[in-house]
């Protein structure tokens, strides 16, 4: 049995593409094995669905322009270099890669000592320094035996490959742990602070505990210290109430969007505001409560899934673990201008980063390898994107 192959607005436009496919990674793989039934669990694995007969690219389609790399081994946090080149964390051997943007060529550049992955922890988010050029600093958010922590390192090109990354200087520590919902995505936003996606560790209680740093999206300095502005000044918190947050985004107009993994009803995208409360476990989904903030875009859990998310030409991209999709959600200022909108549906297995590459260009990463998805040959890979 097949995934499907692609969506029907994309046949035409994948088919194209493969023929210009170019990179180390080749063309791009003509159809995957169906995944196994879904796991109870925070980041549960594919499902198949049947295929849709074949249409024409309808206007907004996104097409798969080539495979910059493949073969990573449980692939989650991505960053941009100054140069274009990318760097990718495995997952589960804690290491940080980099791959040339243009050939696809992969350099391990070191490990992060301390990694202890487990479930849903190990090497996850990473970030590249607002002040790279002269500081050369990367940022990683890691589980260890003990908890989860954003660390930087730094990044020495002069020293040979695979010791190239400096001893870890811990900026936060004490964020909880769990087999599952560690969050992890960390992004500097347009106000050069960090911000991170933490997650509750299945421990409920923890996103309503404003005390605590599960199940809440933090802003801090570059040293982890609070921000002027946050909603306690002596706290890293900035907004509550979450489940699982693994994707981090900023919009032309410096609004802060995030995903958030639902439990077994609905997936969220959330326009943030500091202070704000967004509602689990009191509420999943759009509940209209009193108090709460409601997702301004949902899914079923079986169709989303979200982990990483980006902006590009005006609308949030959300990639899709569970349901094996690249979502796109218009916007029109602080609310989507369209219902959400289902891309590469089964193609490429479980998606799990995607980030702007600048105009319509877009990185994709893949999650095959990450326990929970049907590796195949080439798996996982970094997808170049063009998007409308």
């Amino acid at each position: 049995m097949q995934r499907p192959a692609v969506t029907a607005v994309l046949a035409a436009a994948l088919l194209l593409a493969a023929g210009c496919s170019s990179g180390s990674g080749g063309h791009p793989a003509a159809g995957r094995s169906a995944g196994s039934p879904p796991a109870a669990s925070a980041e549960p694995s594919g499902s198949p669905s049947s295929p849709g007969p074949s249409a024409p690219p309808a206007k907004g389609a996104v097409a798969v322009v080539s495979t910059l790399t493949e073969g990573l081994k449980s692939p989650w946090g991505l960053a941009a270099l100054p140069d274009g080149d990318l760097l990718v964390s495995s997952r589960d051997e804690g290491t940080i890669t980099r791959v040339d943007g243009e050939s696809g060529a992969k350099t391990v550049i070191g490990s992060v000592p301390g990694v202890a992955p487990a479930g849903e922890g190990g090497l996850l988010g990473l970030a590249v320094s607002p002040a790279y050029a002269s500081d050369h600093l990367v940022y990683a958010y890691f589980t260890t035996e003990s908890d989860n922590r954003i660390a930087r390192m730094l990044y020495d090109e002069r020293r040979p490959a695979g010791q190239q990354l400096g001893a870890p200087d811990t900026v936060l520590r004490g964020i909880p742990k769990g087999t599952v919902h560690n969050g992890g995505r960390i992004a500097f936003g347009p106000d050069k602070m960090l911000y991170a996606g933490t997650g509750e560790t299945g421990d409920t209680g923890l996103a309503q505990d404003e005390d605590s740093l599960g199940g809440k999206i933090l802003r801090m300095t570059p040293d982890g210290q609070p921000v002027h502005g946050n909603p306690s000044a002596d706290s890293v918190v900035y907004s509550y109430g979450h489940r699982n947050v693994q994707g981090l985004a900023w919009d032309a107009d410096k609004r802060l969007w995030a995903a958030e993994f639902g439990q077994n009803t609905w997936d969220e995208l959330n326009l943030i505001e500091p202070g704000k409360n967004y509602g689990w476990p009191n509420t999943e989904g759009k509940g209209g409560r009193t108090g709460f903030v409601d997702p301004v875009a949902q899914w079923r859990t079986s169709d989303a899934s979200p982990s990483g998310i980006a902006v590009a030409e005006g609308s949030v991209w959300v990639a899709g673990l569970r349901g094996e999709r690249l979502w796109r959600v218009p916007l029109a200022g602080a609310a989507p201008s369209a219902a959400p909108r289902p891309f590469l549906e089964g193609r490429y297995g479980r998606l799990r980063t995607v980030l702007a590459a600048g105009g319509d260009k877009v990185w994709l990463v893949t999650s095959e390898t990450d326990g929970r998805g049907t590796p195949e040959a080439g798996d996982d890979r970094i997808l170049r994107l063009e998007v409308k």
